[in-house]
């Protein structure tokens, strides 16, 4: 076992390089459009918009909210790689649009998962030929593209135990750092990999397109010794959108490298990024907010008199182990179960979503129901064959979810509908709420536990008014879910 202190040894202590420092640089900076590849990239954040539709008005009226970063739920991990590219040049090509619309500037943040996991380089790939094509906006004006210097690699996730360390990147939980290539996600059927150094993930994930020595790499060292100046100049030095890897422990280390790229920014260079959740936060120079409270939550009017509805669709094991406490726990709960066996056979799949849809719905009445897919993992031959069996699972437990919310606990449009609903896994976090609760618009209230598990409020659509809860699969420990949901009920009226 390999301890975090035994791979920082000899590394200088963390920075001291506040937020403020970061949000005072960043004031002129461009507005980050951040494509999300799952909806669980605005953990870290709050104040900020998030889209699940991309059409220029949609983004305009973002931009017109005045934030410094705007996400847009792109959901690409459920997606092939044809279809991810697709939705990666819509977003930029309307982002692009209703920019010159509306008069920002805008660069692009490709969130992906903290344990390398989705469509990389595919996706960075997509938007650095966008920002380096000509593009004719709606109005017929033409926006003269750039050329990208480089792709940062940002994957570090310091709030989930995510950090880089002299180029490998790293999981750690309780002290103990395990690389990330040796965790259960690098076996993911999807998206699996071998490689814990990101120069060598590079050269794993492009096929020997990039070679690991032509990775560049902004060490801990160039960080805590050099600061923003020496970070601003190992970028300047990367030219033809070479991938660069980022080290990363601590938010002040992000902050530090945030402050090098607003340096590097400001000489005329260009950057794509491929990002973990925290560095959208580090370059904007927010501060960590808070978790959120009932009271914070509910308001003066408290919510709904109805249960909240608890949605698992993940299958790590992390989210196993989080859905038993829970179920262990002293919350007042009923407990329905989607069998994808089930699911998956055409002759019985519609009779059982709609005695699933039933018993949710009494669950509701007197309680918080839990609705969670079996728990033994349908195992198929390939990545593409297991994208469709958890497009179809999802779908099934949206059109629960949907029923719910369009028909109330009553069963009937105008009665109440669930008072939370908090979805467990990114597929499942990005089908409840674009299709279940039907929002298009959003704002992110906040964490519901430190840096990690995002509200988010409904702007739009028949989920209007309900907090939705977005929680990843890998994130937390074995009580957060039940914590989560504590926190939510305390006060309802049964």
């Amino acid at each position: 076992m390999t301890t975090i202190t035994e791979v920082l040894a000899g590394h200088a202590p963390s920075p001291t390089t506040s937020a403020a420092e970061v949000e005072a640089r960043a004031e002129k900076a461009p507005v980050l459009v951040v494509l999300d590849d799952d909806p669980t990239g605005t953990q870290p954040v709050a104040g900020l918009p998030v889209l699940t539709r991309w059409a220029e008005e949609d983004l305009a009226w973002a931009f017109a909210q005045q934030v410094p970063a705007v996400y847009v739920l792109t959901n690409t991990r459920s997606l092939d790689p044809d279809a991810a590219a697709e939705r990666n040049r819509e977003v930029a090509r309307a982002a692009r649009a209703a920019a010159a619309t509306t008069g920002v500037q805008v660069v692009f943040v490709s969130r992906g998962d903290s344990t390398l996991r989705g469509h990389f380089p595919l996706e960075t790939d997509t938007l650095v030929g966008e920002v380096a094509a000509e593009l004719t906006t709606a109005s017929g004006a033409t926006l003269e593209g750039h050329a990208v210097d480089a792709v940062l690699l940002v994957p570090a996730f310091p709030d989930a135990g995510r950090v880089t360390v002299d180029g490998v990147h790293y999981y750690v939980t309780d002290g103990e750092a395990v690389p990330v290539g040796e965790t259960e996600f690098a076996k993911d059927a999807t998206f699996g990999y071998s490689s814990s150094d990101l120069r060598d993930w590079v050269a794993e994930t492009t096929g020997g397109r990039y070679a690991a020595a032509e990775v560049a790499c902004v060490d801990l060292r160039t960080i805590r010794e050099g600061g923003p100046e020496a970070v601003a100049s190992l970028l300047e030095s990367v030219t033809g959108g070479l991938p660069v890897a980022v080290d990363a422990v601590t938010e002040e280390d992000l902050r530090v490298v945030a402050l090098g790229v607003l340096l590097a920014q400001e000489h005329g260079h260009t950057f794509v990024h491929r990002v973990g959740p925290t560095f959208v936060r580090a370059l904007i120079g927010l501060e960590p907010p808070a978790p959120l409270d009932p009271d914070t939550v509910y308001g003066a009017e408290g919510g709904n008199p109805t249960g909240g509805l608890v949605v698992v669709g993940s299958h790590v094991a992390l989210t196993t182990r989080q859905l038993a406490d829970l179920q262990a726990s002293d919350v007042e709960q009923d407990v329905v179960e989607l069998e994808v066996p089930q699911v998956l056979d055409p002759a019985r799949r519609d009779a059982h979503v709609a005695d699933v849809v039933e018993r949710v719905r009494v669950g509701l009445r007197t309680g918080t129901v839990v609705l969670h897919t079996s728990r033994a993992l349908v195992r198929v031959e390939d990545g593409a064959a297991s994208l469709d069996l958890s497009r179809q699972v999802s779908a099934a437990l949206v059109q629960v979810v949907r029923t719910i919310v369009d028909e109330g606990v009553g069963g009937e449009a105008g009665t109440a509908g669930p008072r939370f609903v908090i979805a467990k896994g990114g597929i499942t976090s990005s089908d409840t709420a674009t299709h279940g609760l039907g929002m298009s618009r959003a704002m992110v209230r906040g964490p519901m536990l430190p840096g990690i598990v995002s509200l988010w409020q409904p702007m739009d659509g028949p989920g209007l008014g309900t907090p939705y809860v977005v929680f990843a699969g890998n994130v937390g420990g074995d009580t957060s879910l039940t914590d989560v949901v504590r926190t939510l009920t305390r006060g309802a009226t049964r």
